[in-house]
């Protein structure tokens, strides 16, 4: 699997086109235009060079923080009731 590079656009008989988001001797991350991030054994993946664009993913959604909730009021003792 020489010859790869970060931001390089391959093809894997599984998974269709991806981007290659990371190389390294022992790992191979690709991220699949359909199927999302992938890890690779880098020695043994079999991938093809690919001439297709990658497609514009959505802009990844971020969770909104939690408003700080007020303190509940203690709750008042109820007076025993006179019978």
């Amino acid at each position: 699997m020489r010859g790869y590079a970060i931001g390089d656009r391959v093809s894997q008989p599984q998974y269709g086109t991806g981007t290659i988001r990371l190389v390294d001797e022992h790992h191979t991350v690709i991220d699949f235009d359909e199927h999302g991030l992938r890890r690779f054994a880098t020695g043994i993946v079999k991938l093809e060079r690919s001439s297709t664009v990658e497609p514009d993913k959505p802009p990844k959604r971020t969770r909104k923080k939690a408003s700080p909730k007020e303190k509940a009021s203690p709750k008042e003792k109820a007076s025993p009731k006179e019978a």
